[in-house]
C-alpha cells in the first residue's frame, strides 16, 4: 500500500495524543498525579494539539474534504465513521476535564468522572483506529489479531513516554515514571517483532489460482492489463525492497524503542537536568522512530487486487 504522509503523521500523533489523554484522566481521578493547574494545563494542551493535529491532518488524504462530515452518518458498517464519532464525543469530557482541572484546580467528584469518561472514548477512539486496519480482509498483513492491539499498545507507550517527559519539564519527574515508560516500550517492541515475524511467514489466501479456480499448475497472465501504472497500482499496489525494508525496521527499532529505553534508564540514574535532558530526548526519538514504524506498516502490507497485475 502507498504511504500516505497525512495519514502517517494522524496515526502516530492521534496515537500519542490519546494516550497521554487517556493517561492524564485516569491517573488524575485516582489522585497518582498532582491537581496541579499547570500540569492540567500543559499536559491537557499538548494532548489535545496532538489529537486536533493528527484528525486535522487526515483529511489532507480525502479526495473531498468538505464532504468527511457525510462519514459520520455510516457508524453502523464503517468503522471510519465510528472512529470519528468517538474523536468528536471525546472533546466533551475533555473540556470538561480541563475545566476543573484548570480553572478549579481539582481532580475529583464530577472532575474524576469526566476524566475516567475521557480515558474510555479515548480508547475507543484508537480501537475505532485500528479496526479500520483490521477489519480488511484483502490487505493480509492487516486482518490479523496483531493490528489492533499494536494501536493500543503504542498509544499507552508514547502517551507514557510523552508524560514521562512533561513531568520531568515541570520539575514533577520521579524514576518511577521512567520505568513504566521503559515497561510499555519493551512491550510494543516485543509486539512490533512479533507482528514482523507473522507478516514474514504469513502465507497469502489468495492466489491467482484461487481467483480464477484453475488449480492445474500455476496461474499467471499472458498479457499484462496495461502497459503504464494506474491508480490501483500507485495506491494499493506500492513495493519497497527487501533491503530498503530490512534497514528501515532496524532504523525503526533503534528510533522508536532501543535508543529511548537507554535514554529513559539514564535519566533514572542521573540528576535532575540530565534526566529532563534525557526524558525530552526519549520522547522525541520515539515520535520519530514511530513515523518511520508507520510508513512500514503501510509500505509492507499487500493487496490482493495486485494480483490481477501479477504481483
Amino acid at each position: 500500500m502507498r504511504p500516505a504522509y497525512s495519514v502517517i503523521f494522524f496515526t502516530t500523533a492521534t496515537g500519542a495524543g490519546y494516550g497521554l489523554l487517556a493517561l492524564l484522566g485516569l491517573l488524575g481521578a485516582v489522585g497518582t498525579l498532582p491537581s496541579d493547574i499547570t500540569l492540567g494545563l500543559v499536559g491537557l494542551g499538548l494532548a489535545m494539539a496532538l489529537i486536533t493535529g493528527g484528525l486535522l491532518s487526515s483529511t489532507a488524504h480525502l479526495g473531498r474534504p468538505e464532504r468527511a462530515w457525510r462519514a459520520f452518518s455510516q457508524w453502523r458498517t464503517s468503522w471510519l465513521s465510528r472512529e470519528g464519532i468517538a474523536a468528536v464525543a471525546t472533546y466533551l469530557p475533555a473540556g470538561l476535564l480541563g475545566a476543573g482541572w484548570v480553572l478549579l484546580g481539582r481532580t475529583d467528584g464530577w472532575v474524576a468522572a469526566a476524566g475516567v469518561t475521557t480515558a474510555i472514548l479515548a480508547a475507543l477512539t484508537v480501537s475505532a483506529t485500528g479496526m479500520i486496519y483490521a477489519s480488511l480482509k484483502p490487505v493480509a498483513e492487516w486482518h490479523t489479531p496483531f493490528t489492533l492491539p499494536a494501536y493500543l499498545i503504542f498509544a499507552l507507550m508514547t502517551g507514557l513516554v510523552v508524560l514521562n517527559a512533561l513531568l520531568a519539564c515541570l520539575g514533577r519527574w520521579d524514576p518511577w515514571w521512567a520505568g513504566f515508560a521503559i515497561a510499555a516500550t519493551l512491550a510494543g517492541w516485543a509486539w512490533k517483532i512479533a507482528t514482523w515475524w507473522h507478516n514474514d511467514t504469513l502465507r497469502l489466501p489468495s492466489s491467482a489460482n484461487t481467483a480464477t479456480g484453475l488449480t492445474g499448475g500455476s496461474v499467471r497472465s499472458v498479457e499484462w492489463p496495461h502497459t503504464e501504472e494506474n491508480y490501483l497500482l500507485k495506491e494499493m499496489g506500492y513495493r519497497i525492497a527487501r533491503k530498503h525494508s530490512e534497514r528501515l525496521r532496524l532504523i525503526a527499532q533503534a528510533a522508536a524503542f532501543a535508543l529511548p529505553i537507554v535514554l529513559l534508564l539514564t535519566a533514572m540514574m542521573s540528576g535532575a537536568l540530565a534526566s529532563l535532558i534525557a526524558s525530552v530526548l526519549a520522547a522525541l526519538l520515539q515520535l520519530a522512530g514511530m513515523l518511520i514504524e508507520r510508513w512500514l506498516f503501510f509500505a509492507e502490507a499487500r493487496h490482493t487486487v495486485t494480483l490481477y497485475y501479477g504481483r
